[in-house]
């Protein structure tokens, strides 16, 4: 032995330049793939090309925030185009590359604190309590579901979006009719907006009359990584039987946060199929929303291919 930490040469060999597949790393490594994925895995308690996966998009993340470009960034992540780690960084951060913020830093959750540290090197944050897996892929299928449902309804004329097609619909009394893929995917987004506000202790935000899939787009960006934040928070700190009192209602009201993040997840299943029923009503192709394949599409390693 040189005096080197072992395990830190296998985290090297993850995240060198040049080692694209779990082979290359193993390969610097000196030992077998198999060998150097189980070890890993053990003591990391992350599998190889998932932790690279994880620790490229941290980078991607600060260098943007240092002003670099999507596609340079893209490209030094190991994505082989702009529109696949677009989607990664998408599932990742819940806001678009283009819309990366400094200010809510570049660390994404991690089962192990290993994380990217600016300019070149790794951190080990040993105190860093993860969210619950499920709980995890749950609200991030959920926001990116509900985008991939947006720029869907772009490929909509504007009378096709906003076309009445299920007469006198009406999903929660308070929410009011949602007969259009336009008005069943306003009250999505809303949805969380409201939320976010009465937790942030913000006025009732503004909804726009007559919105279009673009501007629809604006506001799931804005609010989507604030509440993967919230929920994260949540975790964090133990806060599932927290009480919110919510000032926005009239009176006011109190509900237990756990409920609240359950809520929102049960409604906005329920919309996000009604809005596939209506699109392919419409005349469009689309997917069936299924976690499942949600979770495949996200494992899949840079320039791999689906199992």
């Amino acid at each position: 032995m040189t005096g080197r930490d072992r395990l830190r040469e296998l985290l090297d060999a993850v995240l060198d330049e040049d080692n694209r597949t779990l082979a290359d790393m193993a390969g610097d490594a000196y030992v077998s793939p198999f060998h150097f994925s189980r070890v890993l895995s053990r003591n990391a308690g992350e599998a190889p090309v998932t932790m690279r996966r994880r620790v490229m998009l941290e980078r991607a993340a600060w260098q943007l925030g240092q002003g670099a470009a999507v596609t340079e960034v893209a490209w030094a992540a190991g994505y082989e185009s702009v529109e696949g780690f677009s989607r990664a960084f998408t599932r990742a951060y819940g806001r678009a590359p283009s819309a990366v913020d400094p200010a809510a830093g570049h660390w994404l959750p991690a089962p192990n604190g290993i994380h990217f540290h600016p300019p070149t090197s790794l951190w080990v944050h040993s105190t860093e309590q993860v969210m619950n897996p499920l709980t995890e892929q749950l609200v991030a299928h959920d926001i990116d579901d509900v985008r991939l449902l947006i720029e869907q309804a772009k490929g909509l004329t504007a009378e096709e979006f906003r076309a009445v097609r299920l007469p006198g619909l009406v999903v929660l009394p308070w929410d009011g009719l949602e007969e259009s893929v336009q008005a069943v995917l306003e009250h999505l987004v809303f949805s969380v907006e409201v939320w976010l506000a009465s937790i942030e202790g913000r006025d009732t935000p503004a909804r726009d009359a007559d919105p279009d899939p673009v501007r629809l787009l604006e506001r799931h960006d804005a609010a989507a990584p604030r509440w993967l934040a919230v929920v994260r928070d949540v975790d964090r700190r133990g806060g599932w039987d927290d009480r919110l009192v919510d000032a926005l209602c009239e009176p006011p009201e109190s509900f237990v946060l756990s409920s609240v993040v359950a809520h929102v997840l049960t409604f906005s299943a329920h919309r996000r199929q009604l809005v596939r029923h209506l699109l392919r009503a419409a005349g469009q192709e689309v997917d069936t929303g299924d976690p499942i394949e949600w979770l495949r599409r996200s494992v899949v390693p840079p320039g791999g291919t689906p199992c």
